[in-house]
């Protein structure tokens, strides 16, 4: 059984693309980039779950387990969200911490 990558469950774009790498523009710009895509997507996917919920409950949706999966991996891709910010953020402190 193959497990794609995260980039790939997504659908965002690497962090840090070989046209970063190759000098055309900052390595800020390519993590801002990733940043607000995956903070695009995970609203995306959010948008989706509300939709399925409001189905259900107009009774347009039947299909519970769909909604139930929808919530689920709304869940799921908010809590990935965070602990990318929360790494993010201990990176930052650490190189803060560090001494010159």
């Amino acid at each position: 059984m193959v497990i794609p990558g995260i980039e790939n469950g997504l659908g965002m774009s690497k962090a840090f693309p070989e046209s970063v790498k190759s000098g055309s523009s900052s390595p800020i710009e390519g993590a801002g980039k990733f940043f607000s895509e995956l903070v695009s997507k995970v609203n995306e996917i959010q948008v989706q779950s509300d939709k399925a919920i409001q189905g259900l409950a107009s009774g347009e949706n039947k299909n519970l387990h769909e909604v139930m999966i929808a919530v689920e991996k709304s869940s799921i891709s908010f809590q990935f969200m965070s602990q990318v910010r929360n790494k993010a953020l201990e990176a930052y402190q650490e190189v803060m911490r560090m001494q010159v």
